[in-house]
């Protein structure tokens, strides 16, 4: 088989970049392992950036129209009181709030999208196995689904499969890790109507974790030390439950509904970046060529603005039939700025905030009851967890006659 470009990883990156190539006329493969988009225990946090890049696709009213919930403030519940860290209101944006929406719901939308135009095809089912190179260049990749291993050839070939990418592992690609101090340890509990209404972070000496409302029921994210699951497997899920009950205790009474260690699943968390994103014929970008922490929950949306920036840059070069290599450096040189920061900020509270937290070595410090208050840290908070360090615009345009509605 032929294509213009061939998209490894069905995850936001891939799935954005799919679309917005398909737009502009080129002809582009998306390939997905699974056989369906629904994977739980997720952040799923859609920030005003990609809002924006929504809108300016003309999807914004089809997003919004999905169940959804949205905020525009982050707590920290400490075992003082509850505080408000960061506030959007007032951020310049048509979307001044985050919207949780499960990643299901996002991926569907944007692939329903994308079958509007005739040269976006999609495999389900399909599991990259390795690479096509001939004369030095990546020409396409080999994949495996029920009816066994294909050929697929391309003029650039993407990488956009995630932190374990077998695209980056086939191209011997080996990213710089920068640790991480934590994992995440994912479950779910029933909510009630009077429970709190935002997601909230709670921190307690030992112990941090994320709520998240889901309507019916609250996502929780706990935080262990690095390392640590199969010590908590092995103290069992009634001590898991009990500590659960001590964080927040309107959730006390329905921990039982948490049965067993079966009903959890871990998030191994890596703060990672490749030294270069791309060879010949080949690019990464996302989670593949800068695996994000969970802190700030903006690695959707940084994995977005890289497919953005990916098709402003290299849409006409593929409808033209060449990508030089340059094109793929200069793409890199763009997007690194916002990873770098973005990281650096990340690590930062990692290692001043989450690390201690979770050891028990220090109490958190009181906190004043409305950090987004303060002049300069709540203007710099709400345009970073907003729109982030280097927000991306739709620039490529839709072909004549491409076929979208």
């Amino acid at each position: 088989m032929r294509t213009t470009c061939a998209i490894a990883g069905g995850g936001p990156a891939g799935a954005v970049l799919a679309l917005l190539l398909a737009r502009a006329g080129v002809e582009v493969t998306l390939l997905e392992k699974h056989a369906d988009f629904l994977r739980d225990f997720r952040g799923d946090t859609i920030h005003p950036s990609t809002l924006q890049v929504l809108d300016e696709l003309g999807l914004s009213e089809e997003f919004l129209a999905l169940p959804h919930r949205k905020t525009d403030k982050v707590l920290v519940w400490t075992d003082e009181r509850i505080v408000e860290a960061a506030s959007l209101r007032g951020l310049k944006s048509r979307f001044p709030y985050i919207a949780f929406v499960p990643q299901w719901d996002f991926l569907n939308l944007v692939t329903a999208a994308a079958r509007r135009y005739p040269s976006f095809r999609l495999i389900m089912e399909a599991e990259v196995v390795g690479l096509i190179r001939e004369g030095g260049a990546v020409r396409g990749l080999r994949y495996r689904d029920r009816d066994g291993e294909h050929e697929l050839r391309a003029t650039l070939t993407v990488g956009a499969d995630g932190r374990h990418s077998d695209v980056r592992r086939a191209a011997g690609l080996v990213p710089v890790e920068h640790g991480a101090p934590m994992d995440v340890v994912w479950f779910r509990l029933p909510r009630e109507p009077d429970d709190l209404e935002d997601a909230f972070l709670r921190v307690s000496a030992g112990r941090m974790m994320v709520a998240i409302n889901r309507q019916t029921y609250w996502q929780l994210a706990y935080l262990i030390p690095k390392g640590r699951f199969e010590q908590v497997k092995a103290e069992g899920v009634e001590a898991l439950r009990a500590s659960v009950g001590e964080l927040v205790p309107f959730l006390a009474g329905r921990t039982g509904k948490l049965t067993s260690m079966d009903e959890v699943s871990v998030l191994r968390v890596a703060v990672n970046r490749l030294r270069r994103w791309h060879r010949p014929g080949l690019l990464l970008i996302g989670d593949a060529a800068h695996a994000m922490s969970p802190v700030f929950g903006v690695g959707i949306n940084l994995a977005v603005q890289d497919a953005v920036a990916a098709a402003n840059l290299l849409a006409g070069p593929l409808r033209a039939g060449a990508v030089p290599e340059t094109l793929l450096r200069r793409l890199q040189r763009r997007r690194l700025v916002p990873t770098l920061i973005t990281q650096l900020a990340q690590r930062v509270v990692q290692a001043r905030v989450v690390g201690p937290a979770l050891r028990g070595s220090s109490r958190p410090a009181p906190l004043p009851r409305d950090l987004s208050r303060l002049p300069v840290v709540g203007a710099i908070a709400r345009r970073f967890i907003g729109l982030g360090v280097l927000p991306e615009h739709v620039r490529s345009p839709e072909a004549p006659h491409a076929g979208g509605s």
